[in-house]
Formats: C-alpha cells, structure tokens, sequence
C-alpha cells in the first residue's frame, strides 16, 4: 500500500507539524526592540545603539530596556539613558516612559513620553513635563552611540516647574526674600 509514516501514526504528524509551526512561529516573532519601535510607527533611533536585552509584554505591551551602564547622545540636544529604560509601547507612542532624560540648556528634565501626532508632519514630540519638545523624525533613523556616564554625575530635574524655577533662581524660595542688613 505504500503509504508514509505519517498516515500510520496521525498523532505524532500532527504533533510534528504543530511543533514546525510554533517553532517558525517563535522565530519570526523574535525581534529586536528597534523592530517593535518600528512596527509602531517610531523611529529606532529612539533608543542607543547595541541593545540586546530587552522585554515587552505583548498584553500590555510594558516594555523594558536594560543597558550596561548610563549613556549620553547627541542630537539636536543631548538625552540621557538610565540603565534601565521601561515604557508603554502604542502605534506612534511611548507612554509612562522612565529612565529617558533630555537637556533643555543646562537643565535635564525626565522625558515622559514621545509621540508621533501625525506620521506624514515628520515631526515627533517630546513631553518632558513643563513643555512639549518637536524635532525632527529624520533624527532618530538610526539608533546612536551613547557615551557612557557615571550614574552619581546625572541627577534629572524634577516634572514640577515651580521645582525647576526654583532652581533657577526665579522661585518663591527664603532666599529671594529681600533682608535688611546693618
């Protein structure tokens, strides 16, 4: 009669082309982050070059980020990553984001979210908490090198403007009272 092994025994065939499909499906699934950055409509430049370690929920999509050590890029302004970088991923948005920073002249500010409004503008923003920050897409193509920095060296301003007028020297702090000397 001929027939093949697989007709003489229909379970292990079935269990055979089942363990076929998940393990193509496992590795057509397994990515990196700039990958799951970019199939929601983000630029990968987002994050620092040569990440490897990484998590995301594919329920809640929570995802985390584990560095070696903090770093610094170069862009239009600098941007600070802690050595760990978590966040919700969403279509053309990175929201409760932690561990991201970005220098606004001398101050850092914690990076809250980025979001892409409108993927055609070539625009993204930046809400660092007191102001929302535009740059241009075109500079987050491709993930930079980051130059490593001493964690104890960094310490971001807080999300409150009136912390960060207040450090400034234009807050409502004792010593902008004026005190009579004799």
């Amino acid at each position: 009669m001929g027939s093949p092994i697989f007709s003489r025994f229909p379970t292990f065939s079935l269990a055979f082309l089942l363990t076929c499909l998940n393990f193509l499906t496992t590795q057509s699934s397994a990515s990196s982050i700039y990958d799951h950055l970019q199939r929601n409509g983000l630029p990968m430049g987002l994050l620092p070059k040569g990440i490897t370690e990484f998590s995301i929920d594919p329920e809640t999509h929570i995802f985390q980020v584990n560095l070696s050590q903090p770093c610094n890029a170069k862009f239009e302004n600098q941007l600070h990553y802690d050595f760990n970088i978590s966040g919700v991923l969403s279509f053309g948005k990175i929201a409760n984001l932690s561990g991201v920073s970005q220098q606004e002249l001398f101050l850092w500010f914690p990076v809250i979210s980025i979001r892409v409004d409108d993927p055609s503008s070539g625009l993204i923003n930046f809400d660092v908490g007191v102001v929302d920050k535009q740059f241009s897409m075109s500079l987050f193509e491709s993930p930079r090198d980051c130059t490593a920095v001493d964690s104890v060296d960094f310490r971001p301003q807080s999300n409150n403007s009136q912390e960060s007028l207040e450090l400034l020297g234009n807050g409502t702090g004792e010593e902008d009272i004026p005190r009579a000397v004799s």
